[in-house]
């Protein structure tokens, strides 16, 4: 089951005796085992009740063992455990053996007054191997992966909303623009401007853009985004002000090549019928991110990127050699770059 369904389901009640949770968006995945323990577990109680391992450093038949052992003066108990042996995908680096059969007996019957939860920090479950297929068929798996830009943008309105704040889809754009996918920092900074504009008040677009600092990456793809549009003294300005944030010419030239890399792929991608969707499990970016690439990519030729990193690769060779100073080097380019345009 992917996320939605498995609030929905604590949220009425049924909570599963074991869950398998895996993904990269791990603010979700917390926001998820939190509801868990809201709905299982009394305030006065979490010390007793939580039991936290790591399948890297602790043995199956340990975490097993202690799923079976009743608990000790509260009523129920959850197990959470860290893994990144037992169903990922790759290469098993933990030093400690483990018995995979003896979690499959246990999924034949598991304890009733223990929830059994796996945090899996990996994209993927490693498909082949018997106790992810079994997990499976108990459904007892539930995805973690990137919220698509639409409902990024829609998780922002309703936290300020829970806050008794209204944020509009322009404050919430611009947010997004400003800090990038994290949810974590999105939080943040939306808790921030909620109480900037106190009870019942609205997040403005004036508020973000005033309250909220423009991400090191976030910057990049601005300065991309002027460069395609063939706005230089605006690229330039914006250059100047992260080289006063004491931002290294060299991280802005490797940013800005692997934007330009993931333009190139975008536009190849697209034109190969790929959808957003798998075009951000392809290259490993979140959803919004495509979105914005594939926008920006839009406004360039294929040749003209090949082109630009190619000037990138040459110019990384010069400041690197002492060839050209760093913070002028990339400058030109950039100059060059305004001044020859998209096409």
């Amino acid at each position: 089951m992917d996320a939605k369904q498995a609030f929905r389901t604590i949220k009425q009640g049924n909570v599963s005796p074991m869950y398998v949770c895996f993904g990269t968006e791990s603010y979700v995945m917390n926001e998820f085992i939190e509801r868990l323990l809201e709905s299982l577990v009394q305030p006065e109680h979490r010390e007793m009740a939580i039991v936290r391992f790591d399948t890297g450093e602790t043995p199956l038949d340990v975490i097993i063992e202690e799923a079976e052992t009743l608990p000790f003066l509260v009523p129920s108990k959850i197990i959470l455990v860290r893994d990144s042996v037992l169903f990922a995908a790759g290469k098993e680096s933990s030093k400690v053996e483990h018995r995979p059969e003896r979690l499959l007996e246990y999924m034949g019957q598991p304890s009733e007054t223990t929830v059994l939860v796996f945090m899996v920090p990996h994209e993927k479950l490693d498909e082949r191997k018997k106790l992810v297929k079994t997990a499976k068929g108990n459904e007892y798996v539930v995805s973690f992966s990137p919220l698509q830009s639409e409902e990024l943008l829609q998780w922002l309105l309703k936290r300020a909303a829970n806050q008794n704040r209204t944020m509009g889809n322009p404050a919430a754009e611009e947010l997004l623009r400003r800090v990038g996918t994290d949810m974590h920092s999105l939080a943040a900074e939306t808790d921030k401007l909620c109480l900037h504009a106190g009870s019942g008040g609205t997040v403005t677009l004036e508020s973000v853009r005033s309250l909220v600092p423009m991400a090191t990456e976030q910057n990049v793809f601005k300065l991309t985004e002027e460069l395609a549009a063939l706005r230089t003294a605006e690229a330039i300005t914006l250059y100047y002000d992260l080289l006063k944030q004491r931002e290294e010419p060299i991280k802005l030239m490797a940013l800005l090549v692997r934007q330009f890399r993931n333009m190139l792929y975008v536009k190849e991608l697209s034109s190969q019928g790929y959808s957003p969707q798998q075009m951000a499990s392809q290259l490993g970016l979140h959803p919004y991110a495509v979105k914005i690439t594939g926008e920006q990519a839009r406004k360039f030729s294929l040749d003209r990127l090949a082109s630009m990193l190619s000037e990138l690769a040459d110019l990384d060779y010069a400041m690197k050699t002492g060839r050209v100073e760093k913070s002028l080097g990339l400058e030109l380019f950039l100059l060059r770059t305004g001044s020859q345009g998209a096409s």
